[in-house]
């Protein structure tokens, strides 16, 4: 099947945009690689302490110099669901090794925190950050020079981007992300949901609140739901870095553990041959963008995918989301697109039935390099155990549930799940794949707030039973580090429901858990670098029009840009307190949202990095 043309033009303009900072990284790496052990080069000093503390035949190999030294990075933790289950997976992962013929050493632990604890919180304000810390501890494991490969082992929300970006400043070296699986189906979303509304208006109690919260999140694995989570999971396997059919095969299973000890002689094998760097290029991360528009995924990928593709040389702009959204088909509806979870979408085909469909109608270029060999087509295999062994088969070729999964030719909708937003605010992203064709025009006057909690106050008051959008503004990366803004979603809902016109305006994240309600979030430029939405006023009429891809205040240019500014986001002396203290300099350094909103400089715009906060200073 030939690709379609607006894939084969987007990749074009992204490999010729990108053509100087691609090079130059290649070049990097390519100047890192050896065809011998890393450790070979070094002095005996420095190898004997690299093989001290191994014993028995692991310290032959290292003091060996011959086989591969592998690196295990984990994100373990026994306070996340998520990454709970990789407490057990370095050992499989070392015996699976060194039957393989190499040694794999636990290199180093990376920080993961849960959004789903912190949501709400002051440590939501760390979120994002810690995407930059993961990297930044990923680069520490690495820099000891001791590996040939990694195994890098994470799951949610910022683990999987950090670690990947982390590791592409070794891009020399071959590297495998290792998932963990989803937790089993608890009490279905939409109850969920409705709880949480109820709860908001008064009508439930915190007892039954927390009776269905728990019901929802209930054992070890990632939550079901299709968040950014499980978005990473889908992006990066279409990407070529896991094995096939990893993503979504649940903890504490028998395949599970095959697929584990499988990635362990996979990347023996990789050692020396297959880079990183190889893998992770222009159509690997067009591929990345196609599956999260056409499973309508998470909305922080729009911020992880740049970020990513940066490490890597690549410039990847949210225009190129926008094109390829056009023409890549809204292929599922999992929660909050729908009521199924993502034990569902495995069910009904998973990635297999994904990446076939999207492969044949020329949405995914089949062409490169992956963990499991050249060539996307041996994505469309899942894995399954006979008589103990691990083995692919061909996935199936026809959706088992239609409502959860569908082919690229009959898809729920013919356009992507994601949208950008432009206009006289900026530029902003919408996740429409949730959001009813009747309420994706929304245009009312405008209610400013700067916290969530002053939202709070004002629905809880009643001020807010009318069509408005909300604004809440000074929540972007530079003023308190991009939190999430779920605490909004069921008051939101609940005004939804009685009627009203209700859309959200904000430079603050929202992510893939955004359900009903119209949101036009990580608008850029933020209001602490002096945007537009940091003078909008109550009363200005705001059109969010998701059709057209518009967001628009009526207000005359030159009297919004003469505006005084009312407010701000926090003072260095104000943002402290659960540790945010410690992340100023990120605070300080980190670019704008459509440009990833990463410290590390970003290959679109390089004048533009570490802008500086000038407007509330």
């Amino acid at each position: 099947m030939a690709i379609h043309p607006v894939v084969a033009q987007v990749t074009a303009r992204i490999a010729t945009r990108s053509e100087r900072t691609r090079t130059e990284y290649l070049q990097r790496m390519r100047a890192a690689a050896s065809d011998r052990p890393a450790r070979a080069g070094m002095a005996c000093s420095n190898l004997a302490h690299g093989f001290a503390a191994c014993a028995g035949e692991d310290r032959l190999a290292v003091k060996g110099l011959t086989k591969p030294g592998v690196a295990i990075i984990s994100s373990y933790n026994d306070l996340l669901s998520a990454h709970q289950p990789l407490h057990e997976y370095p050992a499989w992962l070392k015996d699976s090794v060194r039957a393989a013929g190499g040694v794999a050493q636990f290199a180093g632990g990376v920080p993961a925190m849960c959004d789903g604890i912190t949501q709400g919180q002051p440590g939501m304000e760390l979120s994002l950050f810690s995407r930059e810390v993961i990297a930044m501890a990923t680069g520490i494991a690495l820099s000891h020079e001791m590996f040939d490969a990694s195994l890098l082992l994470g799951v949610c929300d910022k683990i999987v981007p950090g670690l990947l970006i982390g590791a592409l400043a070794f891009g020399h070296l071959p590297a495998v992300l290792v998932p963990a699986g989803p937790m089993s189906s608890g009490l279905p979303n939409k109850e969920k949901a409705r709880i949480r509304q109820l709860y908001a208006e008064g009508k439930a109690t915190r007892e039954e609140l927390l009776e269905a919260e728990s019901a929802s999140y209930h054992g070890p694995g990632t939550c079901t739901f299709y968040g950014t989570a499980n978005s990473n999971q889908m992006v990066v396997e279409v990407m070529g870095l896991h094995l096939p059919g990893a993503s979504f095969v649940p903890p504490n299973t028998p395949l599970r553990k095959a697929l584990t000890e499988e990635a362990g002689r996979r990347v023996v094998g990789l050692a020396r041959s297959v880079s990183l760097a190889e893998i992770v290029d222009v159509k690997a991360v067009v591929n990345g963008v196609v599956a999260l528009l056409a499973t309508g995924g998470s909305t922080n990928l729009t911020l992880h995918l740049p970020a990513i593709a940066a490490a890597a040389g690549i410039q990847l702009g949210w225009d190129d989301f926008a094109d390829l959204s056009a023409v890549v088909p809204l292929m599922a509806r999992v929660y909050p697109n729908g009521s199924a979870d993502i034990n569902h979408f495995q069910a009904a085909g998973g990635v297999p039935f994904l990446v076939g469909e999207l492969l044949d109608a020329g949405l995914l270029h089949p062409d490169v390099n992956t963990v499991a060999g050249p060539g996307l087509d041996r994505y469309r295999q899942e894995p399954f155990l006979s008589d103990g062994e691990l083995v692919w088969r061909d996935g199936p070729t026809e959706s088992l549930d239609a409502a959860v999964l569908r082919p690229a030719s009959d898809p729920f909708s013919a356009d992507g799940g994601l949208r950008m937003l432009a206009g006289n605010l900026g530029r902003a992203v919408i996740k429409v794949s949730a959001v009813a064709p009747e309420h994706r025009v929304v245009q009312a006057p405008a209610r400013v707030f700067t916290t969530q909690e002053a939202f709070t106050a004002a629905f809880k008051a009643g001020e807010l039973n009318r069509d408005v959008v909300v604004v809440v503004r000074n929540q972007g990366p530079q003023a308190n580090g991009m939190p999430e803004l779920h605490k909004l979603t069921a008051a939101l809902g609940v005004l939804m429901d009685r009627g009203h016109r209700i859309a959200l305006v904000t430079d603050g994240r929202m992510s893939g858990a955004s359900g009903k309600i119209p949101a036009a979030i990580q608008l850029t430029p933020e209001a602490a670098t002096g945007g537009p939405l940091a003078r909008v006023r109550d009363g200005d009429v705001i059109r969010l029009d998701a059709n057209r891809g518009s967001i628009e205040v009526f207000v005359d240019d030159a009297e919004l840009s003469g505006r005084r500014l009312v407010d701000g986001p926090p003072h260095e002396q104000e943002w402290m307190g659960t540790g945010r203290e410690l992340f100023g300099a990120l605070r300080r350094a980190i670019g704008p949202a459509d440009e990833g909103a990463s410290v590390f400089g970003s290959t679109l715009t390089p004048d533009k990095f570490a802008v500086p906060v000038t407007t509330w200073k």
